[in-house]
């Protein structure tokens, strides 16, 4: 199953309109398109967006077993506020874990095998049914992400949908005040960027928002999305 050039340049047509780009997904792609969530601090709106136009399109939280309690909540509460009807948890097995982090200490010597154990190959293979996944991912975010397009292609049939790929964190503040939508519990406390508990911590005032994130590492993103 893959996306055609057709289907890709559909959905460009769609153009940067964040509910536009999602009814376009659904309509183009149904059944191949999925939403990609980590119920952090700005999930609230692409998953409210999104439930407005198919409240039973599948997302995907990537269950690292590592997460803050406060996220494991959030994640319950937002599928409850919204209306989502198939939030699905992908997790690495147990037997993996055993294998391959059995004290769950990986991520403080090898970030990098514990994302790609906790994140990369569950969600590759998660995602199997769904050449299309759907990120909350902003070129505001950092500068790994600041060239990043609405609708990117691997070239081998499989893309990645942005709709909020120009939002800014002002205006999806305020958007998210505007629908009165929950926020995540860590957002008020220094947290604009929420990852797995060990590796985040807060960030100050003027850093980037990702700064939080593997702070102190040779390390920007945990590879389930390549820097742009």
């Amino acid at each position: 199953m893959s996306v055609t050039q057709q289907q890709i340049d559909t959905l460009r047509a769609a153009g940067s309109d964040a509910q536009a780009v999602l009814k376009a997904a659904c309509q183009v792609l149904p059944g191949q398109v999925a939403v990609l969530s980590s119920f952090g601090a700005e999930s609230a709106l692409l998953l409210a967006l999104a439930a407005e136009v198919d409240p039973a399109i599948p997302v995907l939280f990537l269950e690292t077993g590592m997460h803050f309690p406060e996220t494991i909540e959030y994640r319950h509460e937002l599928a409850r506020t919204l209306g989502l009807l198939d939030v699905i948890d992908v997790r690495p097995s147990e037997r993996t874990l055993q294998d391959r982090d059995p004290e769950g200490q990986l991520w403080a010597f090898d970030p990098d095998a514990c994302c790609r154990m906790r994140k990369v190959e569950p969600l590759d293979a998660a995602s199997l049914p769904y050449p299309a996944l759907i990120t909350g991912r902003k070129r505001s975010q950092a500068a790994t992400r600041n060239r990043m397009e609405v609708i990117e292609s691997d070239g081998e049939g499989r893309i990645k949908i942005n709709p909020l790929a120009d939002w800014t964190r002002e205006e999806i503040d305020a958007e998210m005040t505007r629908r009165g939508l929950p926020r995540h519990p860590l957002a008020s406390k220094g947290y604009p960027s929420i990852g797995c508990a060990p590796c985040t911590r807060p960030v100050g005032e003027n850093e980037d928002p990702r700064a939080g994130r593997w702070a102190g590492m040779a390390k920007v993103e945990c590879g389930i999305h390549r820097p742009t």
